[in-house]
């Protein structure tokens, strides 16, 4: 699979926040606002593993579609790698 720039881009946002939490911690900020933005950062690798997950099912699913495949395993995968993922 292919990742595209949207994915990328997200990846790169997410490594900025883990960066400004390093930046927070180097400053003395409080406990609760390093865990806030650590929290947040979660939130989006979170989302970019369900977009990640998301976008290779589609790719998958078509696929296996095209040659007349069964696509049930494909699913259960994916159910899988988001129930991993928590």
């Amino acid at each position: 699979m292919e990742y595209n720039k949207e994915i990328k881009n997200r990846l790169k946002r997410i490594e900025g926040q883990i960066k400004g939490v390093l930046g927070m911690m180097e400053q003395g900020k409080d406990c609760k606002s390093v865990v806030s933005q650590l929290s947040a950062a979660r939130n989006a690798i979170d989302r970019a593993i369900a977009v990640i997950v998301s976008t290779n099912l589609e790719h998958c699913l078509r696929e296996s579609m095209e040659k007349g495949e069964n696509t049930d395993d494909l699913v259960k995968e994916a159910v899988e790698l988001l129930v991993k993922s928590r």
